[in-house]
């Protein structure tokens, strides 16, 4: 799995005109799925998430998580964080999970998210989507779970 974590001061997501999913001081999560991809790479990511140390302390110091700070998360499904790009100018996504499985494992780490006592907003799986977003930093962590040997 693939995710990008941008921490914002406000994010939001609009299908059709409609405001779908809001948040204020926390992450918005772009989530990838890979064809390989399983429970156990959700599982990890959801710790990372959780435990992700990047808000500013007292000190000023990148010290705090979400909890500490009472964040919240609003997580957007993203299949074209597997983008191939290696030949001509058109991405392949063969590397993508097939949209069952990316459901699945999509909706598995939103429910780890929750499970871990986060409020999580989401957009919605396959959706045509609008995501705004207020940068907090920038701060922008990315986490590929097939580099980090998962």
């Amino acid at each position: 799995m693939r995710i990008v974590v941008q921490r914002v001061s406000a994010a939001s997501v609009v299908i059709d005109g409609q405001t779908v999913g809001a948040i204020q001081r926390g992450f918005m999560i772009l989530v990838g799925v890979g064809a390989e991809d399983s429970q156990a790479d959700v599982d990890y990511l959801v710790h990372k998430v959780a435990k992700l140390r990047v808000f500013s302390d007292p000190a000023g110091k990148m010290n705090l998580d979400l909890a500490a700070v009472n964040g919240a998360v609003l997580s957007i499904s993203q299949f074209t964080l597997y983008a191939d790009t290696a030949h001509g100018n058109r991405p392949g996504f063969s590397a993508a999970a097939p949209p069952a499985l990316g459901e699945q494992l999509y909706n598995a780490f939103n429910t780890g998210l929750r499970n871990a006592g986060i409020h999580v907003e989401t957009g919605e799986f396959g959706a045509d989507m609008a995501v705004h977003l207020i940068n907090d930093g920038p701060v922008t962590i990315i986490y590929d779970t097939e580099k980090e040997g998962r």
